[in-house]
């Protein structure tokens, strides 16, 4: 299957499937010299660990990552570095029901049409399953951009099926299953228990913020900084849209309103989302996505078997009944790993441009 890599200089290829006995990526490209150890990634699997609520699904991995090569003496060497996670908690009897039926909303009629064969257990590649090495390349590239420029990355969750979470604190994030910056979850939790027990499923939307992003990264024609990024995000499992800034509001907005201003203490808005032509202003960068609701349900719905004969497909299974809770962490890894490659190519060819005096950046980090 083509497609699995990632990545200019930063190349990340991702392997593995939902059932297999491993997952895990290679990445060729990273600078040699960086400390770096398996805590170091662990951290960030953590954070996307399945299991480690009600709210998500009960498949208990560790996920415990390997590093098999490209590290020498607790620094990295600029040789590939290898990151192997192991399956340890399939349970592929779940999936004999649908290996000759397509789950609607799900790769299987797709696949099955585009490759004559398909993985049923847990859908093979199309599984979020893969999305742990994905976490973990990211932590390499987390910490070589907080290390060289003081960029961070930080996911969180802005609404939940039908209801809007308003922005309280950032500091909430991580002290809730959501990710949701607000103190109290209780109607978030009531909503996900009912959904739970209805058989049903539901969708949510993050907001990505990377903050301390240097200027100039990205590149004016067919690898725009912001083209990236929607083409990563896009890659990510049940994403339907992606917005970089004010994204679709923009359209609302007047041409007066929507232009970034500048002033000698620095912009007055991110209309654009942190960049513009293509390359970053050094403001925050500002991403959306939209996540459909899960495909994985309980509640019986109209298909067709591989005969074409109709069916009634029920997903049996440990299945999160929004994918989108565990969403930040992956979604973070994602622009780590874009803005990483854009300052490994912008550091190629423009190593020896002078920085200009002047660089203004908005004072707000959200």
């Amino acid at each position: 299957m083509s497609a699995s890599t990632l990545g200019t200089l930063f190349r990340v290829t991702n392997f593995g499937e939902s059932h297999g006995p491993a997952i895990g990526c290679v990445i060729d490209g990273c600078p040699p010299g960086m400390e770096l150890n398996e805590a170091d990634i662990q951290q960030e699997l953590d954070r996307r660990r399945p299991g480690t609520s009600r709210f998500v699904t009960q498949r208990r991995e560790p996920d415990a990552v390997e590093i098999l090569s490209g590290i020498y003496e607790g620094k990295t060497t600029g040789t590939p570095i290898a990151l192997l996670i192991r399956n340890t908690d399939q349970r592929s009897k779940d999936y004999g029901e649908i290996t000759r039926q397509f789950r609607p909303g799900h790769a299987d009629y797709a696949y099955w049409h585009k490759y004559g064969i398909r993985d049923p257990r847990g859908g093979g590649r199309s599984s979020a399953r893969l999305t742990a090495p994905t976490v973990a390349a990211g932590a390499v590239a987390k910490k070589w951009l907080t290390e060289k420029y003081g960029t961070v990355f930080r996911g969180f969750m802005t609404q939940l099926g039908s209801i809007d979470i308003p922005f309280q604190s950032i500091d909430y994030i991580g002290q809730n299953p959501f990710f949701a910056p607000v103190e109290n979850t209780n109607e978030l939790e009531e909503y996900m228990d009912a959904l739970r027990r209805s058989g049903n499923s539901c969708g949510a939307v993050i907001r990505i913020i990377a903050t301390g992003v240097p200027v100039g990264l990205g590149e004016p024609m067919y690898d725009k900084l912001d083209a990236d990024i929607a083409h990563v995000m896009m890659g990510l499992n049940a994403v339907k849209g992606v917005e970089i800034g004010a994204g679709f509001a923009s359209a609302r907005q007047l041409g007066s309103e929507h232009g970034d201003s500048l002033t000698p203490q620095g912009f007055t808005s991110n209309n654009a989302g942190g960049i513009a032509g293509g390359i970053s202003t050094g403001q925050n960068i500002d991403v959306r996505i939209a996540i459909k609701p899960t495909s994985s349900i309980t509640t019986p719905r109209q298909s067709i078997d591989v005969d074409g004969q109709p069916v009634d497909v029920v997903t049996k299974g440990r299945h999160d009944p929004c994918v989108g809770i565990r969403a930040a962490p992956i979604a973070e890894a994602l622009l780590a790993l874009v803005v990483m490659d854009h300052a490994l190519r912008h550091r190629a060819q423009n190593g020896d441009v002078q920085p200009h005096r002047f660089a203004p950046i908005a004072a707000k980090a959200y």
